[in-house]
């Protein structure tokens, strides 16, 4: 029996405007994770998934629909065998689980993904580095969301806070002084593949408006990595508060989104914003450590079904 894990992510900045090109900012979340587990099965079994979470249990290569969660994993399936240079589909049983919200902007996808790669190699005695798990992992997010920037799969195998640019060589970042986040879930779903596509018809249809909605996005990112590698954690706030303004102007954020970031503020973060694709999902609101459980507590008020706290930069984290 083998083992491995993923944890999730949050986008501190550039969600969007890092499919078209502009740099994006994301930091791994390790409150929340998936797992999976990969046992040696009865002669002639084939692979059989069992995901937990989703009450589902799959036989690979049984016909299911591409809108099929069972889709998705048995395709990672394939792909990280075909990698790993084994032939047909082994007698294997496959059991995932996850804490990672599904459709909310903390990667769930690319985690499931993530640990499945790293579980299958690690049973067959094979080592994959973070840069070929994040290739397998991107073919997995090309189903789930159609036109992925590449981050959720980056940051997640990585396991490091990254700045994206895609098609660019990764760089990962140092964090220069720790800084604490407030992660507020509004418990609605929001697939990001039906957001990015209706932005990028929004796009299509006024490219030199959102050309320039991007580009300043970009530029807030540019600003916060700096921040985040000279130790000023403290600049953060405002630019968050900007970048939440642009993603409002390419119409992402929600009534329940503005509710929870308002709340936050309201409690004392320094700044917040949407993380993911918005429209639903997670806030992410920058905190001193002394207020963290206070915005917490804000946001359960304003109606956050959950939340997680996490310290960026060094591994400490709690949820409730």
């Amino acid at each position: 029996m083998t083992t491995a894990c993923a944890p999730g992510k949050v986008i501190l900045f550039g969600e969007h405007a890092v499919v078209y090109g502009r740099p994006a900012i994301a930091v791994p979340v390790t409150q929340v994770r998936a797992c999976a587990m990969v046992e040696d099965g009865p002669l002639g079994q084939g692979v059989i998934i069992d995901a937990t979470d989703l009450h589902l249990r799959h036989q690979a290569g049984d016909p299911v629909p591409a809108t099929s969660p069972a889709y998705a994993l048995e395709a990672t399936v394939r792909n990280a065998l075909q990698r790993l240079g084994i032939g047909g589909l082994p007698d294997l049983t496959l059991t995932v689980s996850s804490t990672v919200p599904i459709a909310s902007g903390m990667g769930s996808g690319a985690a499931v993904a993530t640990a499945i790669v790293r579980a299958l190699a690690q049973h067959v005695g094979q080592a994959l580095s973070p840069a070929e798990v994040s290739q397998l992992v991107y073919q997995t997010e090309v189903i789930h969301h159609g036109t992925p920037s590449g981050i959720d799969n980056t940051v997640i195998a990585f396991g490091q806070p990254v700045y994206f640019v895609r098609g660019q060589p990764i760089e990962t970042l140092r964090v220069g002084r720790p800084f604490w986040l407030v992660i507020g879930d509004t418990g609605s779903q929001s697939p990001t593949k039906d957001v990015v596509g209706d932005v990028r018809r929004a796009w299509q249809a006024e490219p030199e408006k959102y050309e320039a909605l991007f580009d300043r996005i970009g530029a807030v990112a540019t600003r916060a990595g700096r921040a985040i590698e000279q130790g000023r954690p403290s600049a953060l706030g405002e630019l968050m508060d900007e970048n939440q303004e642009l993603l409002q102007a390419i119409h992402v954020s929600s009534p329940q989104l503005e509710k929870l970031i308002h709340s936050a503020r309201t409690a004392g973060a320094m700044g917040a914003k949407l993380c993911g694709a918005g429209r639903g999902g997670n806030m992410i609101a920058l905190v001193a450590r002394a207020k963290a459980q206070r915005v917490a507590d804000m946001l359960r008020t304003a109606g956050a079904v959950n939340f997680v706290i996490s310290e960026v930069g060094a591994a400490s984290s709690m949820s409730g």
